[in-house]
């Protein structure tokens, strides 16, 4: 092949953003994994400790990276307990919460519920920034909760009895846990770059999970090398690895592509665990999910709309 050939494709490539699908695609597929590496390994390991040993495995790969990438990266002494904070809604609470309750539930029911956060996002955007929407965005809203409801509940009917139903709670708690982190993130604003608020909120958020794993030391035993491939693949691929690739997908393609991707999370999510670990999933659950995931295409569909116009008028 010549050289004009091939730089001709890699023109075309670029013209495609093909390196940032691709990279929104192994995303996907690794973030749908992750539901079922986290119910295989909290079948062995108490929930929070098992957060730790990922986020200690994550922690130190994010540190290594920035050391290397910005080694002049510092934290500010004032913004300390901003950052902390932050690092405990989206490390601590969230994996917490997330956690605890795939052990009670399904992989597949989190995969499902996990779907409900861009309509959380918004909502709590017109909450505390009252950002202005137009009815049939509200309507998006309305039928992403609706959908929520189904696959919570799995049979349309609430039984606080229920085991599966108090994951699915917790699960939902860890979403909301998970939008207030994003919202607590805005206030940084372009201070500090995207890996140093990460690698910064993931040593913060990890010290802050230790003295709840202590409180697991009583169901703390040995477990299978299988078991720990499963938390490394977590740490590396599933939190340090997809937040590159996220972050690199986020500057070829706009937030409305990435966003579109993120709502094939839940797909793979039910998938593998139909696939891998013979999870039943009730139809009435999986028309939740597509309830959720239209209600989120409605509301995206006219922030497309809105966006578009704007640039017109410019």
């Amino acid at each position: 092949m010549s050289s004009v050939k091939l730089k001709a494709i890699l023109i075309k490539a670029e013209n495609y953003n093909i390196a940032g699908n691709l990279a929104m695609v192994v995303v996907v597929i690794l973030w749908g994994y992750s539901f079922v590496s986290i119910k295989i390994a909290v079948s062995f390991v108490p929930p929070v400790t098992m957060a730790l040993l990922r986020f200690m495995i994550a922690s130190v790969i994010l540190f290594i990276l920035l050391k290397k990438l910005e080694p002049a990266a510092t934290l500010e002494k004032r913004d300390l307990l901003r950052m902390g904070s932050a690092g405990f809604l989206g490390v601590t609470l969230y994996f917490f919460l997330e956690n605890t309750g795939i052990k009670l539930s399904t992989a597949s029911n989190a995969a499902l519920i996990a779907s409900v956060i861009p309509i959380l996002a918004t909502s709590l955007d017109i909450c505390f920034y009252r950002t202005k929407v137009s009815a049939t965005q509200c309507l998006g809203m309305v039928l992403a909760i609706a959908g929520t409801y189904l696959a919570i509940t799995a049979n349309g009917q609430v039984r606080l009895d229920s085991v599966h139903f108090k994951g699915n709670v917790l699960i939902v708690c860890a979403m909301v846990s998970w939008v207030l982190y994003t919202l607590c993130n805005k206030s940084f604003g372009a201070k500090y770059s995207g890996l140093s608020v990460t690698a910064w909120q993931h040593m913060l958020g990890t010290a802050l999970l230790i003295p709840l794993a202590i409180t697991e030391y009583q169901q703390w035993k040995l477990f299978p090398v299988s078991i720990l491939l499963h938390i490394i693949f977590l740490a590396a691929f599933c939190s340090a690895g997809c937040y590159l690739l996220y972050i690199y997908a986020l500057r070829k393609l706009d937030v409305a592509a990435t966003t579109m991707y993120l709502n094939l999370v839940p797909i793979v999510g039910v998938i593998c665990g139909h696939l891998l670990l013979g999870e039943t999933v009730l139809p009435v659950q999986l028309l939740g999910g597509a309830v959720i995931i239209g209600g989120i295409l409605l509301v995206n569909l006219i922030n497309r709309k809105d966006a578009i116009s704007a640039k017109i008028i410019e």
